[in-house]
């Protein structure tokens, strides 16, 4: 049976039940297509109604490149050391735990600039299912472990190899990059982190293939 975006839509949908919030997490590789599926996956949730799905990018937890620079790891921007995941498992829990009453606000990043922005991701108190995407979502080491036990399912993004290089090229280029550029960063950097994301696809309740991912030039 091949999976579909119509499948995965039925499995997010199942996830809320008694009436309690639910997180779904997506994981993938740098490229993988994580935030266009979860982009697709809430807009078509949320339909023409009162929107009860929100996302929440892991993305926002990027240290600033001022924290980055003190710490000597601006080479190593996107690398697992180079975010707050302890503020990210945190937000999680609070999304989890707290009363909904009031408005929780999230971080977001900025592309363009390529740094974290405080309060710009809101995610209000009809928001009966988060879906939150990002490279480690999965990860078991230091602070990043905390993380999982917050997720109700993990997702991996499995596109073809190829294609995922080719949007991770063309997504540099897009802010700024030189082609030459963009394909030393991807080789550099993107590709050590993608093969310590893709050995934690096993962990993965779900995993994604190319068949059920939305089309995009681009993903992250």
């Amino acid at each position: 049976m091949v999976l579909t975006f119509d499948d995965l839509l039925l499995r997010a949908r199942s996830l809320v039940r008694d009436g309690r919030r639910a997180i779904l997490g997506i994981a993938g590789s740098p490229g993988a297509g994580k935030s266009t599926l979860a982009e697709h996956l809430v807009r078509e949730l949320n339909g023409p109604g009162e929107p009860w799905v929100a996302h929440v990018p892991m993305d926002g937890f990027h240290l600033a490149d001022a924290e980055l620079d003190r710490l000597g790891l601006r080479d190593r921007k996107g690398a697992p050391d180079t975010f707050d995941a302890a503020g990210y498992a945190a937000l999680l829990r609070r999304l989890r735990e707290e009363a909904y009453d009031d408005v929780v606000y999230a971080p977001g990043f900025e592309r363009v600039l390529e740094q974290p922005v405080a309060g710009v991701v809101p995610v209000p108190p009809a928001a009966r299912l988060v879906v939150t995407e990002g490279n480690y979502l999965l990860l078991d080491t230091g602070a990043w472990a905390r993380v999982r036990p917050q997720l109700d399912e993990v997702w991996f993004c499995a596109p073809d190899e190829r294609e995922r290089v080719r949007r991770l090229v063309a997504r540099h280029e897009e802010f700024g990059k030189s082609h030459e550029e963009a394909v030393a960063w991807v080789l550099r950097s993107d590709g050590p982190n993608a093969e310590l994301v893709t050995a934690t696809r096993d962990r993965a309740d779900l995993v994604v293939p190319p068949s059920a991912l939305p089309c995009a030039d681009t993903g992250a």
